[in-house]
């Protein structure tokens, strides 16, 4: 497994930020999705051993999370969320010192800087001073400074955040291409649905400092099946009986209910409670849930 995490526990101070996380990941492009405060940037720097775990125990490429924190940085890529840069550095001599940090000899940083700058799209403003860079620049730098040593692993924290659609779709794109076509395993943090979907099969979703769902996306789509429902009459008394069998109810603008079924629902239930609550069904479709419905699922957002 190249991410193997048992029984994880943080706080900060009386704030619990991770309760009891445990995950075995060896599954290319991975996504690790969660609301504001689940704890996603708290697990990474605690796998790269920016922070001590209160307890547990991981492994990260068969690298021990608390002894061997050197060996992880050297074989693991990090792209930060928050900006990382030095003052006064140019993109060249600020990725290849970051390669340096890394392990490598300083003429093949240099060298390997101009070749991950020239990948993510740079080379043009690769003397250009860090500060003067657009958002979109930096974080293409963040993603080559991530790159240059080589890592069998990348770390990637809201590697799209603050970025205008054409920007992201180019992340995007190049965060396909390092996991497809240069056999290395990637896990992206975020909080945009749609970056996952589009990048990743497998997910991972916390929630309150705990694992809330886990597996490939198409496998947990199917984990509730949805139903489109528009009713006429009287609508509560219809809604609490199926909320009473453990289904999910969201209602749209226009009037149409949609309904998450647990697995092994029987679909005639929708007909015989309605015929009791004397409510007629209007319109009835069975749907293709989405990764959106998945997380509002796992997280319990109704």
């Amino acid at each position: 497994m190249s991410i193997e995490v048992k029984d994880i526990y943080f706080s900060y101070g009386k704030v619990l930020a991770l309760d009891g996380v445990s995950l075995d990941l060896d599954q290319g492009a991975i996504g690790l999705l969660g609301p504001n405060g689940a704890g996603k940037s708290t697990l990474i720097r605690i796998m790269l051993g920016f922070l001590s775990a209160n307890s547990g125990e991981g492994r990260i490429l068969d690298y021990d999370i608390k002894t061997q924190q050197a060996e992880i940085r050297r074989y693991v890529g990090y792209m930060p969320e928050d900006d990382c840069f030095i003052p006064e550095l140019d993109a060249v001599s600020f990725t290849s010192y970051l390669g340096e940090l890394s392990g490598m000899p300083r003429q093949e940083a240099m060298k390997r800087a101009h070749e991950v700058l020239y990948y993510v799209g740079l080379e043009e403003s690769r003397y250009r001073k860090v500060e003067t860079y657009s958002g979109g620049m930096k974080q293409r730098l963040k993603l080559a400074q991530a790159l240059v040593h080589d890592p069998r692993l990348m770390f990637l924290d809201e590697p799209t955040s603050g970025l205008d659609p054409q920007g992201r779709t180019e992340i995007l794109e190049l965060i396909m291409d390092i996991s497809s076509k240069k056999n290395i395993q990637v896990l992206i943090s975020s909080h945009i649905l749609p970056d996952i979907e589009l990048t990743c099969s497998y997910v991972v979703i916390l929630n309150k400092g705990k694992v809330a769902a886990e597996g490939d996306i198409s496998k947990l789509k199917e984990i509730r099946d949805l139903y489109e429902i528009k009713v006429k009459g009287e609508a509560q008394s219809f809604l609490d009986r199926l909320k009473e069998k453990k289904c999910r109810v969201e209602e749209t603008e226009d009037g149409i209910l949609k309904v998450y079924t647990p697995a092994g629902y029987d679909r005639q239930e929708f007909f015989k409670i309605a015929a009791e609550e004397k409510v007629q069904l209007r319109h009835f479709v069975k749907s293709q849930s989405s990764l959106e419905d998945l997380f509002a699922d796992a997280v319990g957002v109704d």
